[in-house]
């Protein structure tokens, strides 16, 4: 294409804080909620007599953990519980890697702590600022062919329900375990969980690099050299030949870590700050972005990293943006994003975040959208202050026709009437929610548009 043609798509008596002014936001700023009060608890006791307080007075209850969901999950106009007080590791069994942790632990907490004990999470994402509730319960994943996401770990989940009776909930539960399998993809649906048993294993250290590629021949490739490699992914920018891939696997040795100063001048400065200025110059120059994206990925390599697993997986992440991110089939993955890519590229959409290619082995939770099959995820982003809302619909509408399932913590426009056929244990789920919640006591808005108003 030639670099001239202009673009011309668009796409725009507990501990308690009660502050009825205070406003509660998501990390990327386009969610947020002013609620009646705000509750941190510090126990288990306190949780349940918060939600039955609540309850009694008619509020909805609604969790927050770190912010990094795109969507209103979170919102309520009622009661706001935190976790924040109760984030502890609570026990460490070393012989087995069961880890007992309080639910406001965040996945990086967790992961310095684990690694005290020779332990460690099998995978991870990008980030881990999330709380390990937050993120499991909207089906947070990293990327590896033969590892499935987070809550896919999880043995156990203890959970207040709507009425503020405290169940742990595991496999062999009553129900066959279907109250487990439902609370560990749970959109906060269920009830506040506030702890999890969460299979750890042996500590190990990743060799990491980021490179540059043709992304002909990685598209062509893709497939083999995620089953060859324990974490491959890609990120390809429209209006660009190459791609960065990001390849991880494990190695013998000691972490290499680098200095303080070093990591905070790579990950801080070279990525967020060149990522940064690079998105606003697109923003407010949009015929600039293709030649703005073929430069992005030819300083995309960055240097070996050899450190401890999840020093590895996760870095800063500073530039706010919105997000959709959808499940597929995974021999679909490759054909989604190029369909993707060639509509932007056609329509000349002003496009200056990249695709996200991952995958991810199939799980058993009922509401994963991994669950039953093994997984590829598509992610598309858009910088802030960008219209999102018609480049997101057109993308959806290509990854519902690939069978797609939306990340319930990034944005999408699917209700529970167009939900249900995708999910074989949606009615199963359906029964945990009303044996747990019949009064909807943990139902906002978002709830009730993806899984329906409570039995």
């Amino acid at each position: 294409m030639a670099r001239s043609r202009r673009l011309t798509g668009r796409f725009p008596r507990l501990p308690r804080v009660r502050d009825t002014r205070g406003v509660w936001r998501t990390w990327s700023g386009g969610e947020a909620c002013v609620p009646a009060e705000r509750v941190a608890p510090s126990s288990v006791t306190e949780v349940a007599e918060a939600v039955a307080s609540a309850a009694q007075a008619g509020r909805t209850v609604r969790v927050a953990g770190a912010g990094h969901s795109f969507t209103p999950t979170v919102l309520t106009d009622g009661t706001l519980l935190s976790l924040e007080r109760m984030a502890r590791v609570v026990d460490v069994d070393r012989a087995t890697g069961l880890v007992r942790v309080q639910a406001g632990a965040t996945l990086g907490q967790i992961s310095d702590a684990l690694w005290e004990h020779g332990l460690a999470f099998e995978n991870l994402g990008d980030i881990d600022v999330q709380t390990i509730a937050g993120a499991t319960a909207t089906g947070t994943h990293g990327t590896g062919a033969t590892l499935r996401n987070l809550s896919a770990g999880l043995t156990a989940v203890q959970l207040v329900d709507g009425g503020g009776t405290v169940h742990e909930l595991t496999a062999d539960g009553p129900d066959g375990g279907d109250a487990w399998r439902a609370a560990r993809v749970s959109v906060g649906a269920l009830g506040v969980v506030t702890a999890v048993t969460l299979q750890a294993v042996p500590a190990f250290v990743l060799s990491g690099r980021d490179a540059v590629e043709s992304r002909a021949d990685v598209f062509e490739t893709f497939f083999d050299r995620a089953a060859a490699h324990d974490h491959f992914e890609t990120w390809a920018f429209p209006y660009a030949r190459n791609v960065i891939t990001r390849t991880n696997d494990r190695v013998d040795g000691p972490p290499r870590p680098r200095g303080r100063a070093h990591a905070w001048a790579e990950d801080v400065v070279l990525k967020n700050g060149a990522l940064s200025a690079f998105s606003m110059l697109g923003r407010g120059v949009p015929k600039l972005i293709p030649t703005i994206n073929r430069a992005v990925t030819r300083f995309g390599a960055g240097p070996l990293l050899v450190d401890r697993s999840y020093r590895v997986f996760a870095t800063p992440r500073l530039v706010r943006f919105n997000e959709m991110e959808y499940a597929l089939p995974r021999e679909h993955l490759i054909t989604a994003a190029r369909a993707v890519l060639d509509m932007i590229e056609r329509r000349r959409l002003p496009t200056n975040f990249p695709l996200e290619l991952r995958t991810v082995a199939g799980d058993d939770a009922l509401l994963s959208p991994a669950g039953g099959r093994d997984t590829g995820y598509v992610a598309v982003h858009v910088y802030r202050g960008m219209e999102w809302q018609p480049y997101f619909r057109d993308v959806e509408a290509i990854m519902r026709e690939l069978g797609g399932r939306p990340h319930w913590g990034k944005r999408h426009f699917r209700t529970a009437a167009d939900l249900a056929p995708d999910y074989p244990g949606w009615a199963r789920f359906q029964a945990v929610r009303s044996r747990l919640d019949p009064a909807g006591v943990f139902t906002n808005g978002y709830v009730r548009q993806i899984l329906g108003p409570p039995a």
